[in-house]
């Protein structure tokens, strides 16, 4: 499930002009993963010269144009809410924020801010429950939150049904999806017609 979360991600944020390189090849199994191997993917947007973080926890297409660089860490947990419980017994998750995870990366891609960002499956439904969770997410040093439903919704816009996608796997899957109905743009559900119920005669 890993590789298919990191696979989503990096689709992702390829579709938004971003360079994608992946730190790690190798599964961490017989010990505990050290700071930096907590990064899955390290992303760049060259058109991006100057890097401003967007104030919204939660991001999407319109909050990254402004990143220019960030480590990005998958949490592909799909049956999980990302709750405070969660979070707080989690602490793994924050490993991504630590100074040798930075330094580590900075010596690859060089010198400036990188944005500290994770992709998550879904937070609580509840609001009081969901800004508690945020409220953790942004004092442990997040600066952003992808979930995985934006992105596959966005990615899903992109897919037109009459091109072929050979070189992408997953838009080629996505395409199949919607030329069978069995997928739909977000924005074509905002304006469907609601049929009136008949009132009494």
């Amino acid at each position: 499930m890993s590789a298919v979360s990191e696979w989503i991600v990096r689709e992702y944020f390829e579709s938004l002009g971003f360079l994608v390189r992946q730190p790690r090849k190798f599964q961490i199994g017989a010990r505990q993963k050290q700071p930096e191997e907590e990064v899955d993917l390290v992303v760049v947007n060259p058109l991006v010269s100057e890097q401003k973080l967007p104030n919204a926890l939660v991001w999407g297409r319109n909050e990254l144009k402004h990143v220019a660089r960030a480590i990005i860490a998958v949490r592909g947990w799909h049956t999980e809410r990302f709750s405070p419980a969660v979070l707080n017994v989690a602490s793994e998750i924050f490993r991504l924020t630590q100074d040798t995870v930075l330094d580590d990366v900075k010596r690859t891609i060089g010198e400036g801010p990188v944005a500290k960002v994770l992709c998550l499956p879904e937070f609580p439904a509840s609001g009081t429950l969901r800004n508690e969770a945020m409220k953790i997410l942004r004092e442990k040093g997040i600066d952003g939150v992808i979930l995985f439903r934006t992105m596959l919704l966005e990615l899903a816009s992109f897919v037109d049904v009459n091109k072929n996608y050979e070189k992408s796997d997953l838009r080629q899957m996505l395409r199949i999806l919607k030329s069978y109905d069995l997928l739909k743009d977000a924005q074509m559900d905002l304006f469907k017609k609601r049929r009136r119920k008949p009132g009494p005669k």
